[in-house]
């Protein structure tokens, strides 16, 4: 018997720092138990560089990453999600698409470490995002998801999302 793959969609508005990561990371994490995708309400039209170096510095592979819209994981034939995570405060305020199949949400906000002023400081903030989506999806990945009812779930998704270090 094979186990389930779930469908997870990492938001954030310019889907190019921290919905980039948590794609990536959810991706290598999730060892083949999740097929992570990432899309923004506005997107950029580019990964942010400091994302790009940091997931190749960590030896990740960064062949294909676009800042995308989430409207095109809305459209027909689109990915039908188990899971969205929402990684800032303004995607987690719009107003979503529906997504078909009712997924479980929640959010996970994260400083956009985009806005970090200064080389140095950039590359700390980029690092320390990245080292807390991890933590936070690594928690999410432990869970035993197929024996919790949905509201449990959720409780459970809340809670990780409130974990700051």
């Amino acid at each position: 018997m094979s186990e389930t793959q779930y469908k997870v969609l990492i938001l954030c508005t310019g889907n190019s720092a921290r919905s980039i990561l948590g794609e990536v990371l959810f991706n290598h994490l999730g060892k083949g138990k999740f097929k992570a995708y990432s899309a923004g309400s506005k997107p950029a039209g580019k990964v942010n560089p400091g994302a790009l170096e940091l997931l190749q510095q960590q030896g990740y592979s960064t062949a294909g990453l676009r800042s995308k819209s989430w409207e095109e994981f809305s459209a027909p034939g689109a990915p039908e999600f188990d899971f969205i995570f929402t990684v800032c405060d303004n995607a987690a305020g719009e107003a979503c698409p529906v997504w078909l199949g009712h997924p479980c949400t929640a959010h996970w906000g994260i400083p956009d470490p985009a806005h970090v002023e200064g080389d140095e400081a950039r590359r700390t903030a980029f690092k320390h995002a990245s080292e807390q989506l991890a933590r936070r999806i690594q928690l999410f990945i432990s869970l035993p998801i197929q024996k919790l009812d949905k509201l449990t779930l959720k409780d459970k998704m809340d809670e990780i999302g409130r974990i700051q270090d």
